[in-house]
């Protein structure tokens, strides 16, 4: 295989990316953008080999303990479990949220062969099992494994004592009925409460 081929074959592994976007960026590498190559390739080659995990919620870090988690000024009295180092970063930016993070790296998936060692729950237990956590917040996404998942997660939660919570899933601000789809839809009307 030539090296043009291997890369092409390299940028594949990126999601999204099939053969022909692939082609596109190899050939403007190459053709155009060598020098942003060159810095692609050393803060890639980088990344991997200094970017770990947090010791304390599994999020992806240089240290063995987050930022976010060696904060003082966080409320420990919160925990959010997210599917994904992206669900954490969109809750930080778009909420006030001040607790701490639990990520999952995913959500259990049998057929994946994803289940709750490969999730950390484990570790999820033992941290709530230190007594400091009152609430599991569990931000897991409204697909049939996020559910599933989020049903865990509140069974552990129940057994160490902790209140388990679900942020309310439903129509977006400013949407209109007509354009939102039916499982949407339907949930909002399921989990619908009183106007005060």
């Amino acid at each position: 295989m030539s090296l043009l081929e291997q890369l092409i074959d390299a940028l594949r592994v990126l999601p999204g990316v099939g053969q022909k976007s692939a082609q596109r960026m190899a050939y403007h590498v190459l053709g155009r953008g060598r020098e942003g190559g060159a810095r692609l390739a050393t803060a890639l080659a980088e990344a991997v080999e200094k970017i770990g995990h947090c010791a304390r919620c599994r999020d992806f870090s240089e240290t063995p303990v987050c930022p976010t988690c060696a904060s003082a000024s966080r409320d420990a009295q919160t925990l959010c479990a997210v599917e994904t180092p992206a669900d954490r970063l969109a809750i930080e930016q778009a909420t006030g949220y001040r607790g701490f993070y639990f990520v999952l790296q995913g959500r259990l998936s049998p057929l994946d062969g994803i289940g709750p060692r490969e999730l950390g729950l484990d570790l999820l237990a033992a941290r709530l099992a230190e007594g400091e956590v009152r609430e599991l917040i569990i931000a897991t996404n409204p697909t049939v494994e996020g559910e599933a998942t989020a049903h865990y997660l509140a069974q552990i939660a129940r057994q160490h004592g902790v209140r388990p919570s679900r942020p309310a899933h439903g129509l977006p601000l400013g949407g209109e009925l007509e354009f939102v789809d039916r499982g949407t839809l339907s949930h909002a009307f399921g989990s619908r409460s009183e106007v005060e």
